[in-house]
This record gives structure tokens, sequence and C-alpha cells, in this order.
């Protein structure tokens, strides 16, 4: 691990008065939860996203939808916070990083103490109604799913109730996109950490930010296609880059590099 890059992307954290991070799958892979695009590893490598994972396929077989996606929702609720998500909320809490935006949906950016984040893809923590809009929380759904291995219903108005996730086919949160293209605007660094920048329109994000000259810092096991546009690359794993980031930024909190 290069020392002298993670120096450098401390730095230009610690000098960036509005600091913004980008978060994907690979950022939650150390805490368990599997990504989906990686060769030959990811889920869309072994299932058609579109015959298991769209709002169509949920309308068409809700039963069958629950009996696939079931394991995979419970999961997201037992998942528990990396080093890589308490090094965000550390930045935050030092005043180093003002937001995160995150593609995930296992909530693990808030357990680990973020205020700020911008989900644009929904979360799991929750379950809407179809016909209603009544939200509950998601392990209640789960809890009745597994009683009567039947697709819920909303206690309500009987409709179909769904896991608050963006399935493919949906459009995203019309109030998470305007914030996190507002952030997206007004910082002046923008850490892009455990994404390959493949699905938009979060993959646009970080060319927005340069096109309004801030300083892009990527740290990602994988190349990306915003890496010769960004200052600091760091193709290594996050868990253990944020934290060191994190850990400089709050030794020389008080001082000038």
């Amino acid at each position: 691990m290069d020392q002298g890059l993670i120096e450098r992307a401390a730095r230009l954290m610690a000098e960036a008065k509005y600091a913004v991070a980008l978060t994907g799958a690979g950022h939650s892979t150390p805490s368990g939860i599997p990504d989906f695009r990686s060769p030959g590893s990811g889920l869309w490598t072994q299932v058609n996203p579109e015959e298991v994972a769209s709002i169509q396929a949920f309308y068409r077989d809700p039963e069958a939808w629950y009996a696939w996606y079931h394991e995979r929702g419970t999961m997201f609720l037992d998942a528990q916070p990396n080093p890589a998500h308490r090094a965000l909320a550390e930045l935050e809490e030092m005043g180093r990083l003002q937001a995160v935006i995150t593609q995930n949906i296992d909530n693990l950016h808030q357990k680990a103490g973020s205020k700020k984040v911008i989900e644009l893809h929904g979360n799991t923590r929750e379950a809407i109604c179809l016909r209603c809009g009544d939200i509950i929380p998601a392990r209640l759904l789960w809890e009745g799913y597994i009683q009567e291995r039947q697709a819920p219903r909303c206690e309500k108005c009987s409709g179909m109730m769904k896991p608050n996730v963006i399935l493919f086919g949906e459009m995203l949160p019309e109030e998470a996109l305007k914030s996190a293209w507002e952030e997206a605007e007004k910082c002046d660094l923008m850490l892009v950490a455990g994404t390959s920048l493949e699905v938009t329109p979060a993959a646009d994000l970080p060319f927005m930010a340069r096109r309004r000259e801030a300083k892009l810092v990527i740290v990602n096991f994988q190349p990306t296609r915003a890496d010769s546009y960004a200052e600091v690359v760091i193709h290594e794993d996050v868990a253990e880059v944020l934290p060191k980031i994190a850990e400089i930024c709050q030794k020389r909190r008080s001082k000038t590099f």
C-alpha cells in the first residue's frame, strides 16, 4: 500500500472546504454483503437481474420474488459496519466530510454513525405499501413473511408490500437524486469509495463535480472510468485505506500540511 498516496488523499481531505463521498457495493463487501458486478462472483453474473430483481418480476409473481429475495433482505438487517463505514463517520464528525451519497441499500453508513446520508437506491430498513404508501420497519415485513410464507400485504389497505428498495425498472427517488446533484455541484472534493462507476446516474456524479473544478480521490479495487480525472487513485481495500486517511486527518486536525 502506497503511504504517499494515502498521505496525499488525507491532505486533500484536510484542505477541502466541502467534501462529499460517493460509495458503492465495494464499500460493504468487507461487511459480508456480496456485490453485484464483480466478474465471476457478482450476483448479476449468476442470475439475470431483469428476471429476478425488476419491478416487472415483482408484479408478475410476488410469491416467487419473495422466495428469492427474503434471505438477501434479512441479511441486510443483521449486517454490521466495517472500518470503511466508521472512517467516513469519523471524517464527518471532525468536519472533513459533509455528506455521503450511497448506491447501497444496507443502512450501514447510518449504523456507523454517519448523519447526512443520501440513498440513491432506497433502503432495506423499511417496507412500503404500493397502494397507500404506508411505511413499516422491514423487520416486521420479514417476520410476517417467515411465519406465513406469503407475499406480505398492507394491514391498512391490503395493498402489496415491497421492501423500500429501487428495483430494475423503477425510477430513483426524486428527492435523493436532487440532493445528490446538489452535493456534487457544490463540493470541492469528492471521495469515490468502493464503486466501479458503472451504474448511472450515480456514475455521472464525479464528472459533475469535476466540471465544477472539484478534486477527485478514488479508492476502489478495480479501475474506474474516472481514474484519469482524479488527483489520487488507490486500488486497495476501502476498509484498509479509509481508516488510515481518517487517522491522518485526526492527528493533523489542527495542523497545516
